[in-house]
């Protein structure tokens, strides 16, 4: 199985949660396969564990995923590690499937020279978000992360340590609120796909603001998309 090639003009792609349609989802392998093609960044989420760290999973629990009952922000990581994730087959018989670190998602990225996409998924403490930053430092790579989340709070906690940090606010919603929110925070537009319209994309741009939409897997609608000028495709397959 490969990626489907789209004609993307200027527009570049986002492997979600890695490349998710080839590999499990938001391990190791599905981030180094999207490194070895030609996608601009690589999209994973995080969370905090009870133990300090922080692990790569967008679900709150390993049930989807691994087939465990196990609340990620109440475990360990060792005790996350230690789970084998569901293949794409639903077979759990690689031992290299497993819930990864930052640091690990951080690495991966440095060494295919690709933008972090880094959705931020708990609720984090003004301590953990210096904590993470500070991780993505040390690896010297923090030039090359854009911030991404559902919750305004959070990104507003970056902002506030990193003014000038690349930063999008997710919404699966379009409205006012969203528009005002964006422009208050000086964050730029992540919004699922459905929402946008050729004029939409215009104003955006309009207002100096990049457009990245989600999740798009049909190759018919990402091709319209990047007629219609968007910057960012976020996609589990299209290449």
């Amino acid at each position: 199985m490969n990626t489907v090639k789209i004609k993307r003009r200027n527009t570049l792609t986002v492997a979600h949660r890695g490349l998710s349609g080839i590999e499990a989802e938001n391990t190791n392998a599905a981030f180094v396969a999207a490194g070895n093609r030609s996608y601009y960044g690589i999209e994973t989420d995080i969370r905090r564990t009870s133990d300090g760290h922080f692990v790569v999973n967008h679900d709150g629990n390993l049930k989807r995923i691994g087939g465990e009952e196990i609340t990620v922000e109440d475990s360990s990581l060792e005790k996350l590690q230690s789970i084998v994730l569901f293949d794409k087959d639903g077979s759990k018989t690689r031992a290299d499937l497993r819930p990864c670190t930052l640091e690990n998602y951080i690495s991966i990225c440095k060494k295919y020279d690709k933008q972090c996409i880094l959705e931020l998924k708990s609720d984090f403490t003004d301590e953990e978000t210096e904590k993470y930053i500070e991780i993505i430092r040390s690896l010297d790579y923090l030039h090359r992360v854009t911030f991404i989340s559902f919750n305004y709070g959070v990104l507003l906690k970056i902002r506030k340590i990193l003014p000038d940090c690349d930063a999008q606010y997710l919404s699966s919603t379009l409205d006012d609120d969203y528009i005002q929110k964006i422009t208050d925070g000086g964050f730029d537009v992540d919004i699922k796909h459905k929402c946008l319209t050729k004029e939409l994309v215009k104003r955006f741009h309009k207002m100096g603001k990049k457009v990245n939409c989600w999740t798009v897997d049909s190759k018919e609608d990402a091709e319209k998309y990047a007629k219609w000028g968007v910057d960012f495709i976020t996609t589990n397959i299209l290449e």
